[in-house]
């Protein structure tokens, strides 16, 4: 309990600095454009790339910048590019998974099986437990109706963003641009 909380605390010191509200700001104008290259399959069903910088936040800067960058950036997307109807659940559930990913990734390696977990942890929680609640509520959907086509989809984009995450995240690190961006010399 004590390594979560000392996590927690230097990520609060870390969204202090400059330079890392003016990374955020930039991952955040980035999960914008990439928001618009997102797929809609029907009312329940999103495929995009927008998650990637939130993701990035929380490896570069732990689990409080992510909590705050997720929840500011949903209220940022919504504003510029509404999809449906604000619902704060959704807000919610942005803030929970910065905070999970930024617990993971937060000054650790990032290995592959690291990216796995996580993102089945996100998966599971936020995607397919929290997201289709909130879709139930909001069309009238029945949760069990909603729920195995969400975990299909789910299931079938793990592999796939935990390898994208994987092989962005690793080639940061090769490149130094990790380090580049946190401030610290190489």
């Amino acid at each position: 309990m004590k390594r979560l909380a000392t996590l927690f605390t230097q990520s609060f010191e870390e969204i202090q600095k400059p330079r890392t509200i003016t990374v955020c700001a930039m991952f955040a104008a980035l999960a914008v454009v990439l928001g618009y290259f997102t797929i809609a399959l029907g009312d329940y069903i999103k495929i995009g790339f927008s998650g990637i910088p939130n993701v990035l936040v929380g490896c570069l800067f732990g689990p409080v910048a992510g909590g705050c960058f997720g929840g500011l950036l949903d209220l940022l997307k919504y504003i510029v590019k509404p999809t449906g109807a604000f619902f704060p659940g959704f807000t919610l559930n942005a803030i929970l998974g910065g905070m999970i990913y930024g617990c993971a990734y937060y000054r650790k390696s990032i290995t592959l099986f690291r990216v796995l977990v996580t993102k089945l942890v996100v998966i599971l929680i936020c995607n397919v437990l929290l997201n289709t609640l909130w879709l139930s509520m909001l069309y009238g959907q029945a949760f069990a109706v909603l729920l195995p086509v969400r975990l299909m989809k789910n299931l079938i984009m793990w592999p796939v963003d935990s390898l994208i995450f994987f092989t962005i995240a690793r080639t940061f690190e090769v490149a130094g641009i990790f380090r580049m961006i946190r401030g610290r010399a190489a």
